[in-house]
Order: C-alpha cells, then sequence, then structure tokens
C-alpha cells in the first residue's frame, strides 16, 4: 500500500506499507521523533497525542498508538516537534506551558501541548473536555488549564496552517486486488471488495482494532480501510430523523445531535476522550457488539433503524434485533453497517451512563429512558440498558410494568421489581451483579425525578 502525507510540514511518501503499523512506532523507530511517548498504547492516557488536519474535519487531537499508517493518507500529521516554528519559535502553548509551570516530570508534555495546540487551532475553551484524554500525574491540571487560558488569545502561528498533500495510490478499483490491503473509496467499493474478501477485518477509527494489534499481538491477514468512503461519513437530516452513515465520527455524532438530543450528546461527550471521539465511529461501536458500547442502548431507546449492506442487497431492522447473544450479531459474511437512523427529536429522552471515573471510562452500566406521559400515567415506553446482559438489550418487563402505571414513586414500585425479570447481570472488576440492578432501578427513579424538575445531575450538587 503507498501512502502521501505530511509530517510537520514536510512531505512523505510510503511505498508498500505494512498497514498495521502504528503511527507511534513509525516515528519512534523509523524516523527518531521520540516526543511522541508510549504510555499505555491503548489510546488512554494521551501521552501519544498527535494532530492530524483533513479536509472533513479540519484538526484533531489523535492517539497515536492505536492510529494505523494508511489512515494518514492525504492528511497532515503533526508531532510535538512541529508544534513550534520552523526556526525554534515557540507556540503560544509551549510558551504558556513555561510560564505557568504546566510542567514537572514532562512525559505527559508533549502530549498535553499537542492538545492544547488543536484547541488553540479551532479557538476551543472548553478545557475540561479538550484535556480529559491527557494524563497528568505530577503537577496537577491547574497549572495546565492556566496555561491554555493564557495562550487562548494568542493568534494561530503562521507555520501551523498547510495545504493537504494529494493522497497516495492507496485505492482499490472494484475488481482489483492489493495484496492483502484495501483502502475503497466508496460505499459501492467496499461492498465489491467486502464480498470477495469477507474474511477481512474492516477498520474505521481503529479505537478497538488498534487494541487487537497492540495488546493482542494479533496478526490481521487481510484489512480494509474504510476512512476514504466519503459517502459513508455523511450526516442527512430531515424534519423528523437523523441518518448517520456508519463512518461518522463520534465527536461530530456529538456535535449533530446535541441541539435536538442534549442528554444524548452529553453521553457521548463522557464516554471517551476528544481524541477517541475524534476517531471511534458510530459504525464500529454498534458492529463490534459490545454488551458495554454506550451507543446502542441509547439509540434502541430512541427507537433506532440499523441499515445492513452485502454486495448490491440492502436491509434495515430495528437495532436491538441486531444483537442476538454475546459476540454474536445478525450481520452476514460480507456484510456491513451502512448506516443507523433514529428520531430527531425525543422531548422525554434522557440517557445515564455510571462508571468509576466521570470521563473517558467503560461504563458499569448505562441506561436509557424515553417514557411518555399522559394524564399522570404512562402511555408509552422504551428502556434499554448496556451492562446489564451479555448484549444491549430492551428491558421488556419494565416496560410493561409501566405501561398504565401513574408516573410517581408508588406508580414505578413493580417497575423496579421487573428488573430481575429482564436482567441478570454479571460481576466483575467494574461492578457486582447486585450493585448493577440497584443501579439500572436507581437510574430509573433518577429519570423520574428529572421529568418533575428535581435537580438529578451530580454536577448540580452544592453544599
Amino acid at each position: 500500500m503507498n501512502i502521501r502525507f505530511l509530517l510537520n510540514g514536510e512531505s512523505v511518501e510510503l511505498r508498500d506499507v505494512d498497514p498495521t503499523v502504528t503511527l507511534l512506532d513509525w516515528l519512534r523507530e523509523e524516523r527518531g521523533l521520540t516526543g511522541t511517548k508510549e504510555g499505555c498504547n491503548e489510546g488512554d492516557c494521551g501521552a501519544c497525542t498527535v494532530m492530524v488536519t483533513d479536509d472533513r474535519s479540519g484538526a484533531r487531537a489523535l492517539n497515536a498508538c492505536i492510529l494505523f499508517l494508511p489512515q494518514l493518507n492525504g492528511r497532515a500529521v503533526r508531532t510535538v516537534e512541529g508544534i513550534s516554528g520552523p526556526d525554534g519559535a515557540l507556540h503560544p502553548v509551549q510558551q504558556a506551558m513555561i510560564d505557568h509551570h504546566g510542567s514537572q516530570c514532562g512525559f505527559c508534555t508533549p502530549g498535553f501541548v499537542v492538545s492544547m495546540a488543536v484547541a488553540h487551532a479551532k479557538g476551543a475553551s472548553d478545557y475540561d473536555d479538550a484535556l480529559a484524554g491527557n494524563l497528568c500525574r505530577c503537577t496537577g491540571y491547574a497549572p495546565i488549564v492556566r496555561a491554555a487560558e493564557a495562550a487562548a488569545s494568542a493568534p494561530v502561528p503562521d507555520w501551523m496552517t498547510e495545504a493537504l498533500p494529494a493522497p497516495g495510490g492507496a485505492g482499490v478499483e472494484p475488481g482489483a486486488e492489493s495484496g492483502r490491503v484495501f483502502a475503497p473509496e466508496t460505499a459501492d467499493e467496499l461492498a465489491a471488495t467486502y464480498a470477495r474478501h469477507p474474511e477481512a477485518t474492516l477498520i474505521a477509527g481503529a479505537t478497538d482494532v488498534g487494541l487487537w494489534v497492540t495488546k493482542d499481538l494479533r496478526e490481521l491477514e487481510e484489512v480494509i480501510f474504510l476512512n476514504r468512503c466519503a459517502d459513508l461519513a455523511e450526516i442527512e437530516e430531515s424534519d423528523s430523523h437523523f441518518r448517520i452513515g456508519a463512518g461518522v465520527s463520534m465527536d461530530r455524532v456529538m456535535q449533530a445531535v446535541a441541539p435536538s438530543l442534549p442528554s444524548y450528546a452529553e453521553m457521548i461527550r463522557r464516554y471517551g476522550s476528544a481524541q477517541v471521539r475524534a476517531a471511534a465511529t458510530i459504525g464500529g461501536n454498534i458492529a463490534n457488539g459490545s454488551p458495554i458500547g454506550d451507543n446502542p442502548p441509547a439509540l434502541i431507546a430512541l427507537g433506532a433503524t440499523l441499515h445492513l449492506r452485502a454486495g448490491d442487497n440492502r436491509r434495515e431492522m430495528p437495532l436491538e434485533e441486531f444483537f442476538l447473544d454475546y459476540g454474536k450479531q445478525d450481520r452476514a459474511r460480507g456484510e456491513f453497517v451502512e448506516a443507523v437512523s433514529f428520531p430527531k427529536t425525543a422531548p422525554d429522552f434522557r440517557v445515564y451512563k455510571l462508571s468509576k471515573r466521570f470521563d473517558q471510562d467503560i461504563s458499569a452500566v448505562c441506561g436509557a429512558f424515553d417514557v411518555t406521559v399522559s394524564e399522570g400515567s404512562v402511555s408509552a415506553a422504551r428502556v434499554a440498558f448496556g451492562g446489564m446482559a451479555g448484549v444491549p438489550k430492551r428491558a421488556a418487563a419494565v416496560e410493561e410494568a409501566l405501561i398504565g402505571a401513574e408516573w410517581s414513586e408508588a406508580g414505578i414500585a413493580p417497575a423496579l421489581e421487573a428488573f430481575e425479570t429482564d436482567f441478570t447481570p454479571m460481576s466483575d472488576m467494574r461492578a457486582s451483579a447486585d450493585y448493577r440492578l440497584e443501579a439500572a432501578r436507581n437510574m430509573l427513579r433518577r429519570y423520574l425525578a428529572e421529568t418533575k424538575g428535581q435537580p438529578v445531575s451530580v454536577l448540580e450538587v452544592t453544599a
């Protein structure tokens, strides 16, 4: 596979690229750019953060440890060495880190500087979000945030803007073969390629598959990169519905749904760091079938429809029917997720995520609710959970107990008892089975309280 991209302002062309070499390894081992650090090697700590710019999303902070080289084709990359100017002039965020004593041991500093430079380039000032994916154990975040605030008004340096290169010869025309790696340019090409190679691994953002390589040390025989399929990265919006392509990154999903589904957007803000949300795709999160994926419970409660494609054949189904059992989905060989559609507005919809860390953590329980109340009684209910079974699942018995019940503490009592009918959760490092059941019940209580206008968020609690 041949690729072309910019690295710190200079053109790089690589031929016969190993498709599962990470950018982090290549930078350190082949280019000697050791400012980009290896910490967790799974996209959590942010020590390996780089800036990646493309014509679809602009500048983004991404984790180099789970970013494969072919994903860079036609993009511009800046490591911490490229944040300063060609003549050595410091970027405003670098100078501010010095002035405000934001660095101690220095291991995490390059990643922080890059994340801050991305936020600076985009004019973003929500530093708690922008830096949630960067871990510091020395100075703490206060001086780092002060540095970001101090640099905010400085202009973006001239050297941080650059024209993107033309992509290298990575595309695969229908009917053509390219060893064991494929990079289709459209959904039609993807359908044709995947039909011929149904055992290939599909790679979109690599936030999951990246760990197969870095942690499980898997050898992937055939891979199909989806990031060049522009038609899979489209968001269609009607008066009543969203249709979101499988290749849409979660940061774009969050932006799209925030005005009309703010509870969903807030959950997305918490389920990954800025680096993860910029890479992870909604289709990947659904297709991997994780029982603790946070998108499916929310989408199931919204009544989402999943759109699948195999070759020229398309089919659709309610999303909850896609998940059959742990590790098993209703997806045939050579079939892929093309899009998901769901209502644009749902005034009574809420989704709650419970995790040990508030930001960037895997859920112990994720609960989603859309309950309609008419004249004091429940007339319709959709309730779904993640982390409570081997698959994301609707709470059918809970819903049945709610229908016709008075919308009050007393009225929901039978529904609280029905949780044990719907779910037999497991105990693991995140939570015990009993804790999960009680947390799920409390989420229903929280939802009731919120619909009654009571403050329920921990962020609203004051002494």
